[in-house]
């Protein structure tokens, strides 16, 4: 939907999951010296303002990111992941947000390479600027596209290394996302069957986010993980987004066990209300 702009969400309780999640992904991808590509869907804007422009109109970052910022008992894959949100904070002061093109293109090394899409031809632009202004975006390394990342997964898959991860995580603002990111899983399966896909989705009332686990359960996967994280309590009117997951196709080995050990910390420390808790599970060959 080219209505919706991330800048708003930027740094709250989903992101904190789902840039946990990611870090440790490419992290993994990175411990051997083959190369792999970063494939991004819906890869936003780049870096969110937290202090200015839409971000302050509704200050989610506050119970997301904001509570992790001054924190110095985070478990080593939390603190990881801050420290890189504190890199691109250099005076100290939490004042951007980096999104997950950021977040992964600082753990990843100068032979692997990242193809970002973005539909929104004004957030696609600003992504191509900061990459440019970092440095980043010379040559092959990392290539934007302003279209639909669905439609340029299927040419990128499989990659000529042979080793991918990727991300899909539309705003699920128009009711056929969820069948959208069933479908692209699916098929990314049918032409990369060893390659790891991250889906992330959110905790609504309705039916469709409700099923869509579930659904991608029963995908022809070697193996799946799938965490979720609720802050509160389902609201009695339906509205809101209450938590939100990451579906992760043939992840790490190692994945469960790090998650294991940091989602208590997590869902207590960003926890709205009694209804706060988590999820996780997973399907091992």
């Amino acid at each position: 939907m080219l209505s919706y702009r991330h800048a708003f969400h930027a740094g709250n309780h989903a992101d904190v999951l789902k840039h946990l999640v990611l870090v440790q992904l490419t992290r993994y991808l990175g411990q051997k010296d083959k190369p792999f590509s970063y494939i991004d869907t819906h890869a936003g804007a780049g870096l969110y303002a937290l202090d200015s422009g839409y971000a302050v109109k509704l200050a989610e970052y506050k119970n997301g990111i904001g509570r992790l910022w001054e924190r110095n008992d985070l478990p080593p894959p939390l603190a990881d992941y801050v420290a890189i949100v504190r890199k691109a904070n250099p005076e100290r002061k939490l004042h951007v947000y980096p999104g997950s093109p950021y977040i992964a293109s600082a753990t990843m090394r100068e032979q692997d390479r990242l193809r970002l899409f973005e539909l929104h031809s004004k957030d696609a632009r600003l992504l191509q600027e900061q990459f440019a202004e970092r440095g980043a975006g010379s040559g092959k390394r990392v290539i934007v596209e302003a279209g639909d990342g669905f439609a340029g997964l299927k040419a990128l898959l499989p990659p000529p290394s042979r080793r991918a991860l990727v991300l899909i995580d539309p705003s699920y603002e128009e009711k056929h996302d969820y069948e959208r990111v069933f479908h692209a899983l699916k098929e990314a399966l049918a032409r990369f069957p060893g390659g790891t896909c991250a889906l992330w989705y959110p905790q609504l009332t309705r039916l469709d986010a409700h099923e869509l686990p579930q659904r991608l359960k029963r995908l022809s996967a070697k193996s799946w993980l799938h965490v979720a994280l609720r802050v509160s309590t389902p609201s009695k009117d339906g509205f809101g987004m209450h938590g939100s997951g990451m579906f992760v196709l043939n992840p790490p080995w190692t994945l469960h066990a790090i998650l294991q050990e940091t989602m208590p910390y997590l869902a207590a420390l960003l926890a709205a209300d009694a209804g706060a808790g988590f999820t996780l599970e997973q399907s091992a060959p």
